[in-house]
């Protein structure tokens, strides 16, 4: 015989047995059935893999040997879709389940609907199983309870793939209600902008709309309440420069009011990243977590606008670890800037920038600079402090002038004469 026949009579063999596996898959009635049909399917592919069957000279020509191979994977997936359902399924469900809950982002509502589903799953498998499972799911952490007692009772029930068919498709049935009413369950990430701030009480302080839009008009009633929480849930969820503007603003009109640790935390990202508007509104709130990052800045000489905002949000916030880096900055060259690092010192009011405002007061050349150093010498408003002022004698510039003449009335009003 030669070669050509062999290999013709092989694939004509093995096609037979394919067959033969056919019609075994159309009878098989039990998990054993399939057992010796995959075996089958192992024994064909090791003597196909071993025949070495030749592959044509065509590319475009399918050779025996993938024909055979296609068949056997066809097969294999026919064998997997009637094996199961196994109670091992419906443990497994429940185990995810507890991660979907664990994991989701539910919003109240949808905490209450993930809840209610198992819940009902646990209600199911009990009577099922004709056996106690612990349904009294009241929350979160009762369900987690409720599902790790589900997949227990299940797994303990002994479930026979063939003998307990119908019982394990019921709890399959059971469990795929429970993952179809976890994926309904809303989330946050499901609901629209608008959907989102109203789950969160956002527009609830709204009675009659006066400012269009809504958003802009719960904006302001959450200032004037010192919401933080929700000044910043607009801040994060409405995607428009018109309302991040207007609640940057109201953050920085609440002040204190709006330091929480939420909002001193979002406003230091944008401060490390030198934004201005986040550095004047740490200052408003008067956030001393900020002056570490705020005084790194102190020297950035080559953008001056950054400076005066750093300068201003340092005095306002009053922290003594500024008071050096400021004075430092008394002998700087932009005229612009420096009287900003005066008027800073002043701000925090501590005693230490006395001699060195006083030194600016009696040298600097521009008078907006001397009047800022004296208007600080009165803010930190000790005998030694308004003497400083009062000793500068006369001044030509009458903003100075002034500075000087109410130094000396209230160094009077301090200390009556004889």
């Amino acid at each position: 015989m030669s070669n050509g026949d062999e290999e013709a009579d092989t694939v004509d063999s093995l096609t037979e047995r394919l067959e033969a596996v056919g019609e075994a898959l159309e009878a098989a009635e039990t998990e054993a059935d399939l057992d010796e049909i995959e075996g089958d399917l192992d024994d064909i592919e090791s003597e196909l893999e071993e025949s070495e069957l030749p592959v044509p000279d065509d590319e475009d020509e399918e050779s025996p040997a993938d024909e055979l191979e296609s068949r056997i994977e066809e097969y294999r997936e026919e064998l997997e879709s009637q094996r199961g359902p196994y109670a091992e399924d419906v443990v497994a469900v429940a185990e995810d389940a507890k991660s979907t809950i664990e994991d989701g982002d539910w919003t109240e509502q949808g905490e209450g609907e993930a809840v209610d589903a198992v819940a009902a799953f646990a209600e199911a498998v009990g009577e099922i199983l004709d056996s106690p499972v612990d349904d009294a799911v009241t929350g979160v952490d009762s369900a987690l309870d409720a599902l790790s007692d589900a997949a227990a009772v299940v797994s303990n029930a002994g479930l026979d793939a063939d003998e307990d068919s119908e019982t394990i498709a019921e709890l399959v049935e059971a469990a795929d209600e429970l993952e179809a009413d976890l994926d309904d369950a809303e989330e946050w990430a499901d609901l629209t902008v608008r959907e989102t701030l109203r789950a969160e009480g956002y527009y609830d302080v709204l009675g009659h709309i006066k400012d269009y839009p809504p958003e802009w008009a719960a904006l302001k009633e959450h200032e004037k309440q010192g919401n933080t929480e929700m000044v910043l849930l607009a801040y994060d969820s409405l995607d428009s420069d018109f309302m991040e503007e207007h609640c940057l603003d109201a953050l920085a009109r609440m002040g204190p009011v709006a330091a929480t640790d939420e909002a001193i935390d979002q406003m230091l990202q944008l401060a490390g990243k030198r934004d201005k508007t986040a550095i004047k509104i740490l200052g408003k709130m008067g956030a001393t977590e900020a002056v570490e990052t705020l005084v790194e800045y102190v020297d950035a000489d080559s953008d001056p606008a950054l400076q005066k905002v750093t300068f201003r949000a340092l005095g306002e916030i009053g922290d003594e670890a500024a008071v050096q880096p400021l004075a430092n900055k008394l002998l700087m060259d932009n005229d612009t800037v420096r009287p900003q690092a005066a008027r800073a010192l002043g701000l925090i009011g501590d005693t230490r920038a006395i001699k060195p405002l006083s030194e600016t007061l009696k040298a600097d050349e521009d008078s907006t600079v001397r009047a800022q150093a004296a208007w600080a010498l009165r803010q930190i408003g000790t005998k030694r402090a308004l003497e400083a002022v009062v000793d500068h004698g006369a001044d030509d510039t009458f903003i100075v002038q002034t500075e000087i003449d109410k130094a000396r009335r209230a160094l009077d009003a301090a200390v009556p004469s004889a």
